[in-house]
Formats: structure tokens, C-alpha cells, sequence
């Protein structure tokens, strides 16, 4: 994980939205100073779910949608945590030795990591 790719994210989103970054502080109630710094990878994700979410709400993002698990995905893992919501199930908490195991003992291609975690996710 590339340090600065949460701000990247949140950089892109608010691009896409057509939205410059003074307007986007100004409607959210944000810093425009420490958002730039946040978007250029300066300032570290936020520490808490809460944190994270108020940027998830601020660009529009639906609950449970691709971008919104991506951004509290990325969030976390520049953090050096596993998101919450994956440590809340305690199914996929307990196969997490087997993960590490696999992944220690020899190098995964991304496309087999995505078939080993949806393997995790169905079982």
C-alpha cells in the first residue's frame, strides 16, 4: 500500500464530482488546508470510522458501495489495521492465520488473493 493512496482517492472522487477543492471544504465545513494535505498523501487517514465516514458522506459515497469499502479499505490498511468491519465477523478473523500462512509462504498474484478473500468471505 503506496502511502498518500487515501488522499489519492479522495482527490479523485471530489474531481469527479466536479468539485474544486475550496468549494468542496466550503459546503463540508473542511479545513481547505488540512484537506489539501490530506488529499497529498501529507496527513495519514483518519484514525477512527467515524473520520473516515465524514469524508464518505461529504463526497456523496452510498453505504456499502464499491467506493465506499475501498476508501474505509485503504484508510486502514495505510493505518496498518484491518477494517472494522472485517474484524467484527468473527468467521473471517479466525481464518486470518490461514491468510497469512499462504501469503508468507509464497509470493500470491493479486487475482489469486481476490479468489483466496472471496473464498473467505463465502465460507
Amino acid at each position: 500500500m503506496a502511502k498518500g493512496e487515501f488522499g489519492a482517492i479522495l482527490k479523485r472522487l471530489r474531481a469527479e464530482r466536479g468539485l474544486t477543492l475550496r468549494d468542496f471544504c466550503q459546503r463540508n465545513g473542511f479545513d481547505p488546508g488540512n484537506y489539501s494535505r490530506l488529499e497529498r498523501g501529507l496527513y495519514p487517514p483518519p484514525e477512527n470510522h467515524e473520520g473516515v465516514e465524514k469524508y464518505a458522506n461529504a463526497l456523496q459515497l452510498r453505504p456499502g458501495s464499491t467506493e465506499w469499502l475501498e476508501l474505509f479499505d485503504i484508510a486502514a490498511a495505510e493505518r496498518g489495521r484491518f477494517p472494522d468491519d472485517l474484524m467484527s465477523d468473527e468467521e473471517v478473523v479466525a481464518k486470518l492465520p490461514v491468510l497469512f500462512r499462504t501469503l508468507r509462504a509464497q509470493p500470491i498474484s493479486p487475482e489469486k488473493l481476490d479468489e483466496l478473500v472471496e473464498r473467505i468471505r463465502r465460507s
